[in-house]
């Protein structure tokens, strides 16, 4: 039968993580990469990757799945357990680092804020609108400037003087960080002072009326840049933890989420709904059409797999979603 494993997978807009988690909750093999505007193709270069990691001898008991592409990538790997960011982060962080009470999580096109009481969610905010508090304008400031993204939190911390960059927004932001330049600053104190306005920027727009308590756990993409937590510590006072897996943090909530799940599916004769590493290679199509049968116009999605119809989604009024749900009913896609 061979050791089992669980699956978490979690699809950003910028990144797509994965990873087996042993039957005790420990992490066995985490994959990262890059989302680049296709998720199926990402997550089918980390099933794939994942798949070759862990070997014919662990099997897969069961798939849980997060972030902005939960949906799609529920329907494309045949999800167990679905459930959104905020909780998932949150289990993780009750498994991973107990006693945490503030998590700071700041990604590449959005970020957000949970405060913990005994593990438990008991305030989040989200920001997905603005992207001055988000490795976004990180990302598009290190191109601009000619660095690898992995060296610009060490140019940071060589700095003497930061300069102020006062931009709310990422575009004047950038306006200023040039004037700065222009001014003569040195390309150390110009970086330091953008990631002083990232960590400002996010505070005032997630933090604002809130306490923020320590331990304070600092996950995510950005979390790798030692500049921004740097300037968080400075900021709120207090020392900002990075956990080791910093990045998976969603995913290993997600596989923690199946886990829990799984305990209690033997009693009701469940088994997992994951379709194999072989959907790896197999054909994903997606299409969409405007509805014309009302004023919403809804534009809906459609995704196939090998020719199969797998979902549909986007129509306010559940129409065409539940007339794929009676067509899969009478030919249900075949399991790779």
């Amino acid at each position: 039968m061979g050791v089992k494993c669980y699956l978490g997978v979690d699809v950003g807009s910028v990144s797509t993580k994965l990873v087996a988690l042993g039957d005790g909750g420990n992490v066995l093999h985490s994959v990262y990469g890059r989302t680049e505007g296709a998720p199926i193709r990402a997550l089918q270069m980390g099933l794939r990757e994942l798949g070759a990691a862990i070997g014919d001898e662990i099997r897969v008991a069961g798939v849980g799945v997060t972030g902005s592409g939960r949906q799609l990538a529920g329907l494309v790997v045949g999800a167990d357990v679905v459930k959104n960011e905020i909780t998932a982060q949150a289990v993780a962080v009750r498994h991973l680092a107990p006693g945490a009470r503030t998590i700071i999580e700041i990604g590449g096109q959005d970020s957000k804020m949970i405060t913990l009481k005994d593990g438990l969610v008991v305030d989040f905010a989200m920001n997905s609108v603005c992207a001055a508090g988000t490795g976004s304008l990180l990302d598009q400031q290190a191109a601009r400037l000619g660095i690898p993204i992995e060296e610009l939190g060490e140019y940071a911390l060589r700095s003497r003087t930061p300069v102020n960059i006062t931009g709310r927004c990422g575009v004047f932001a950038e306006s200023e960080m040039i004037q700065k330049q222009q001014l003569g600053h040195r390309k150390e104190d110009v970086i330091a002072g953008l990631c002083e306005a990232v960590v400002r920027n996010y505070l005032s727009n997630l933090g604002r009326g809130k306490e923020i308590l320590p331990p304070v756990l600092f996950q995510g993409g950005v979390a790798a840049n030692i500049g921004i937590r740097a300037a968080l510590e400075k900021a709120l006072g207090c020392e900002v933890t990075v956990p080791l897996h910093f990045k998976e943090m969603g995913a290993v909530g997600a596989a923690l989420l199946t886990l829990e799940q799984a305990d209690d599916a033997p009693a009701r004769g469940q088994a997992t709904r994951f379709k194999g590493f072989g959907i790896a290679e197999a054909d994903f199509r997606t299409s969409t059409f405007i509805c014309e049968d009302c004023s919403d116009r809804c534009e809906v999605v459609r995704i196939e797999q090998d020719g199969t119809l797998l979902g549909v989604w986007g129509c306010r009024c559940e129409k065409w979603s539940e007339a794929a749900s009676r067509k899969r009913s009478k030919k249900p896609a075949a399991a790779q």
